[in-house]
């Protein structure tokens, strides 16, 4: 056979090289259409990765570690919206102000259906990935917010305090599916405040004159807050006990009348027993009252004292979750300080988020403590460890992505 000159060898050898790199190139190419002719399948694929490391995201790192001040901030307030109707003013507050949550307000019969339209509207005006907790004050009786055709009459609690605690937490997983399925996931009960005695009752203006309380003894008003928390939770709504350190021993009602004061609660009072032994079950959250407790703290109503909140709930207590003001807006006993006073204050003392039923003074409220933790670098990590907890209550609840 006759040999082919060398340099043809190496040219032919070239050639096939060439050649070879071509095959893989194409292959590549007819790989890369295959797997582009199938495009949910990348999309799936991608999704669950990416899901799978948010997942391992959350478990290590802070929810709020992200967010900006403004943001921040703006999980610490609850803003009102009128249960019945659509307020443009809290809708600046959720959009503009980046307001994080909202209290349904005043009285509705819209029902179910309507109900679940106004709160999908308010969702929307939150970002995708960070969705707002929607509260309301469904207790029973002459407190609840929430009627119409879907809703339930419940009755007051002095009537659900007759109930074994089974029923009463099977009552509560079915008042809170309603308001699950109306869009609210935060319902600010029960109330957790110990009534001195039945014959007192009628001169406690703001709890055992409208019967809201479950009995008259501790440990019944432990079984049945927990009770009805529990039922709620099955339903996938949040609660909260109010009102810390107790109200069941004073005369005024916060609300609508100035200056209360408690003189007789104390460290040890069997009311703030009952909020001790609610923390040791896991109460996810609690709700701070504004009245005067003068043997804790004789110059400021509970929700601005740092010697109630912070020193008697945070450490004496150890409660770890999330703590909400009472109306911090509309109350008699808090006009004698300025929205924005009354915010900051109620931050300082340890509160993690900020309850104002009235939209107009949320541009205070919120501007004012933003400019605060400009200025003030330990006002603004109080602000950060409230937001945490805030985030941390939105996480388990599914409102994070």
């Amino acid at each position: 056979m006759k040999k082919r000159p060398r340099k043809q060898i190496n040219k032919l050898g070239l050639f096939g090289l060439g050649f070879a790199l071509i095959i893989v190139a194409l292959a590549a190419v007819g790989l890369n259409l295959k797997t582009k002719s199938h495009p949910e399948q990348v999309k799936k694929t991608s999704s669950s990765s990416i899901k799978n490391a948010d997942s391992s995201v959350k478990r290590e790192k802070v929810p709020s570690e992200k967010l900006s001040l403004a943001q921040e901030v703006g999980q610490l307030f609850m803003v009102g919206m009128p249960a019945a109707d659509y307020n443009e003013a809290t809708a600046y507050a959720l959009r503009d102000l980046q307001v994080g949550n909202v209290i349904l307000t005043g009285r509705s019969t819209l029902g179910v259906q309507m109900t679940k339209k106004l709160t999908t509207r308010l969702q929307d005006l939150a970002p995708e990935h960070r969705k707002l907790l929607i509260a309301c004050d469904q207790e029973g009786g002459a407190v609840q917010v929430l009627q119409g055709e879907g809703f339930t009459a419940i009755p007051d609690g002095i009537t659900q305090g007759t109930w074994q605690p089974q029923t009463l937490k099977s009552k509560a997983s079915e008042w809170g599916s309603a308001l699950a399925a109306a869009g609210v996931n935060f319902n600010l009960a029960p109330v957790a405040d110990l009534v001195a005695s039945a014959e007192f009752a009628p001169s406690n203006a703001p709890i055992g004159y409208w019967g809201r309380q479950y009995a008259y003894t501790p440990d019944e008003v432990v079984s049945h807050a927990k009770a009805f928390s529990d039922g709620m939770k099955e339903a996938q709504v949040l609660t909260t006990a109010k009102h810390f350190p107790g109200l069941g021993a004073v005369r005024g009602n916060t609300d609508t009348t100035a200056n209360v004061q408690d003189t007789k609660t104390s460290l040890t009072s069997p009311s703030v027993k009952v909020f001790e032994q609610l923390i040791e079950k896991n109460i996810s959250s609690i709700m701070t009252a504004t009245a005067i407790y003068t043997q804790l703290d004789d110059k400021m109503p509970a929700a601005f004292s740092s010697q109630v909140v912070q020193g008697l709930l945070r450490e004496k207590l150890k409660f770890k979750g999330l703590v909400i003001t009472d109306d911090l807006s509309n109350a008699a006993q808090v006009q004698a300080w300025t929205p924005a006073q009354r915010a900051s204050l109620a931050i300082e003392a340890g509160n993690d988020m900020v309850l104002a039923n009235d939209p107009a003074q949320l541009p205070e409220m919120v501007t004012h403590v933003i400019a605060k933790a400009e200025s003030e670098p330990e006002f603004a990590t109080k602000i950060h460890q409230a937001a945490t907890r805030v985030l941390k209550i939105k996480q388990q609840m599914n409102l994070l992505e």
